[in-house]
């Protein structure tokens, strides 16, 4: 699948489906009369102004969720975006400033903010991973809140990451289960994966005698899961003197206290569930800093 960009219409129809889910959980199919706490208190009439602020350190993501959830409720509100996707942040930052009805910056305010802080955290966390894994390639996997995998993807890359599989058909990968499946082989498992499809294959191996059987049978890429640095040190030579282009990646137990050294194993790539399943949301602030009645 090709990646996502801030421009594309695959993203734009990502975050409306993700926002559409997001209201229907707070407002039902009552509309903005669902809202028992704002309704009584803001007049229909009045008209707000709004900042959307950081409250930490962090690489901003989702910003294009901003006109998509506010202009569910007012179609004519007004949205000045002071950066980018992508951008570094400060505590302080003003990020977006909002003018139009008080109601829907109220009603629409925790969805754009969950949102956004998600995205964000996945693209800060990613930014930290990378910036420690310098030359080598940092990826996401498949272990994504459903409904969100193209969001989160788009925030990894958005955070200097890389995308593997979008999902199950975008690319072979032969695991643990399937070599049980294929009677405990895995030569067996490779074989049967590249009859079925014309696509590389991708092997999940746990020993060296493994590693020889997957390349034997004509994996050109393997992932090393649960292996020390020390162990992947002795295995990449190994593996680049029996197929040198094979494409290596080292994934399981890689945390931000470890990837620095995992990164001078001579692996290719460094997978990591947890830059999505696990990266703590950006702290971010929605004010309403006045209100006056619509004349």
């Amino acid at each position: 699948m090709s990646p996502i960009t801030d421009e594309s219409t695959e993203l734009v129809a990502a975050l409306e489906r993700a926002v559409d889910m997001a209201l229907e959980e707070d407002l039902g199919d009552r509309g903005m009369e669902a809202d028992v706490t704002t309704t009584p208190i803001v007049p229909s009439t009045m008209r707000g102004a709004a900042t959307l602020k950081a409250k930490q350190d962090g690489v901003i993501c989702g910003l294009r969720a901003l006109p998509i959830v506010f202009r569910a409720f007012d179609a004519q509100i007004k949205i000045d975006v002071r950066i980018k996707d992508g951008d570094d942040i400060k505590t302080g930052d003003v990020l977006a400033s909002l003018e139009g009805s008080a109601r829907a910056l109220l009603i629409g305010e925790r969805t754009a903010i969950n949102l956004i802080s998600h995205l964000s955290g996945i693209a800060t966390f990613a930014r930290q991973l990378t910036r420690l894994a310098p030359g080598i390639e940092v990826s996401d996997t498949r272990k994504t809140l459903p409904g969100l995998r193209l969001l989160e993807k788009y925030a990894v890359r958005t955070g200097g990451g890389a995308n593997h599989r979008f999902a199950l058909w975008d690319g072979i990968l032969v695991k643990d289960n399937h070599i049980v499946a294929a009677g405990g082989s895995i030569g067996e498992a490779v074989r049967r994966a590249k009859e079925g499809f014309v696509m590389p294959v991708q092997a999940e191996c746990e020993t060296l005698e493994q590693v020889d059987e997957a390349l034997d049978a004509g994996a050109m890429a393997l992932l090393l899961d649960n292996r020390t640095p020390d162990e992947l040190r002795e295995w990449v030579p190994h593996i680049r003197a029996k197929r040198e282009l094979a494409m290596i990646e080292a994934s399981g137990g890689i945390t931000i206290d470890n990837i620095a050294d995992y990164a001078t194993t001579g692996v290719d790539r460094i997978s990591i569930g947890a830059l999505t399943h696990s990266a703590p949301s950006l702290d971010l602030s929605f004010s309403l800093d006045r209100v006056w009645e619509e004349s």
